[in-house]
């Protein structure tokens, strides 16, 4: 079973702490929706449609939110009704626990959505 990453915190890591490798992402990668795309190892992305442009920004300052609880920021791209929605960590030089973690509180912020 799946770990519910969403009652766990983001963190900050010590320099030169490694990213997670592809048995570590493998690992993970269970306890998100499965939308969400692992790019060259090194990020998650994953795409939302939503009705209007209004939706589409509600989306965005609901992610923003949660970004600022967690201190761990995406990078959101709007395009009308789309955003796009990418997790890596910088610090660390691609993907650490805390990219899986707003990823499943950000399918959680959906969940409760609908």
């Amino acid at each position: 079973m799946a770990q519910d990453l969403t009652r766990m915190k983001c963190r900050i890591y010590p320099e030169n702490t490694p990213p997670l490798d592809a048995a570590q992402i493998a690992r993970h990668t269970p306890a998100i929706s499965q939308e969400w795309q692992t790019v060259d190892n090194d990020k998650l992305r994953r795409l939302f449609a939503w009705g209007s442009f209004k939706e589409a920004m509600f989306f965005v300052n609901a992610v923003a939110y949660l970004a600022e609880q967690e201190n761990h920021h995406p990078d959101l791209t709007v395009s009308y009704k789309r955003v796009a929605v990418e997790l890596t960590t910088h610090d660390v030089g691609g993907l650490s626990l805390n990219d899986f973690i707003l990823a499943a509180k950000i399918d959680k912020l959906l969940e409760s959505a609908e």
